[in-house]
């Protein structure tokens, strides 16, 4: 059985498994949660594959189906193996063009049972875009307070939440970037969606841009607009969550590296004092200095709905619970 559907139906299926028949390369910059990876054509017959088709359509046509043929004879004892005769596959590739076809005909004469994106993968960045154009209807219950608090820590802790830092692998702030690479925009608006698939959820209070990460305009906006809550903790908590968050992964080259986007901001004097103390491993000397010139650039939202003490992180969890399920009853009777 073969069928083709838009991405908001081909969004409701339970599919067994996902097939993303674009090459590896595009494959790796951005794709559909939870895909996997069985290629018409790898990335080298994808560029030669275009380059032809530019100079002589039916050669290209040729060319590539030869090559997809052989590239299905690879995947279908593994394809077989690991999903039964029957199973319900969804496939796509970048237009909804002749890779995803070519694969959704051998796969359906099996005997799966597929459904191919319209419109492939374009299909579904169009969805995306159109998706955060418009008003959320989610409503977001932010985490504001200094840095250090454990607004992140508290996002792990809650099911309901959306964690930005965890989806741009990027802590946030200027000494942030330690997490190794970053995703691509496509790959992090993916997930953002993904997260977002509920009426109220817990996010953390962040800049538009979380290193070369940008947040949604209208995202954005509804962080602005959404239930603040202040989250405030000792300075001896705040030290010490912030030297176990970034003691193991912080080394040289980013700490000079970074240390360089904010000295345009801070005097010598306390450049030269934050070199030493690290040079001399001296964190939570390092980290207090650090929090001072933080706090104070800090602006403390305007309108505050709930004031939470985070030293313990348990019993701010609970409360946090509690919160949700009251915000939720109200947003029941709208």
């Amino acid at each position: 059985m073969l069928e083709e559907l838009d991405y908001a139906e081909f969004l409701k299926q339970k599919f067994d498994a996902l097939i993303d028949a674009r090459s590896p390369l595009e494959y790796s910059h951005s794709h559909l949660k939870n895909a996997l990876n069985f290629y018409a054509l790898n990335s080298e017959e994808h560029q030669e594959i275009g380059t032809l088709y530019k100079k002589n359509q039916a050669k290209a046509k040729a060319r590539g189906a030869e090559y997809i043929c052989a590239n299905m004879a690879r995947h279908i004892p593994i394809f077989t193996h690991q999903f039964r005769i029957g199973a319900k596959v969804g496939i796509y590739c970048a237009r909804g063009g002749l890779r995803s076809k070519s694969m959704a005909v051998i796969l359906s004469e099996l005997g799966y049972r597929v459904v191919r994106l319209r419109g492939g993968f374009k299909a579904y960045r169009a969805y995306l875009n159109d998706f955060f154009s418009k008003p959320l209807q989610c409503e977001l219950l932010v985490l504001c307070g200094h840095t250090g608090c454990g607004k992140t820590e508290l996002l792990e802790l809650l099911e309901r939440s959306i964690n930005l830092e965890k989806m741009a692998n990027h802590l946030g702030s200027s000494f942030g970037d330690i997490l190794g690479k970053q995703p691509s925009q496509k790959t992090f608006d993916e997930a953002l969606f993904h997260s977002m698939q509920t009426k109220l959820a817990f996010v953390e209070g962040e800049s538009r841009k979380i290193g070369s990460i940008t947040l949604p305009l209208k995202f954005y906006e509804a962080m602005q607009k959404g239930f603040k809550i202040h989250c405030f903790a000792s300075l001896e908590k705040r030290i010490e969550r912030i030297e176990r968050l970034y003691k193991a992964k912080m080394n040289a080259v980013n700490f000079y590296t970074s240390l360089r986007k904010i000295s345009p901001y801070i005097s010598l004097n306390l450049r030269l004092d934050l070199e030493n103390a690290f040079k001399k491993e001296q964190w939570q000397k390092l980290i207090a200095m650090l929090l001072e010139y933080y706090d104070k650039s800090y602006k403390k939202s305007s309108q505050i709905h709930y004031e939470l003490l985070t030293d313990d992180l348990l019993r701010a969890k609970e409360e946090l619970m509690n919160l949700y399920e009251e915000r939720l009853k109200v947003l029941k009777q709208f």
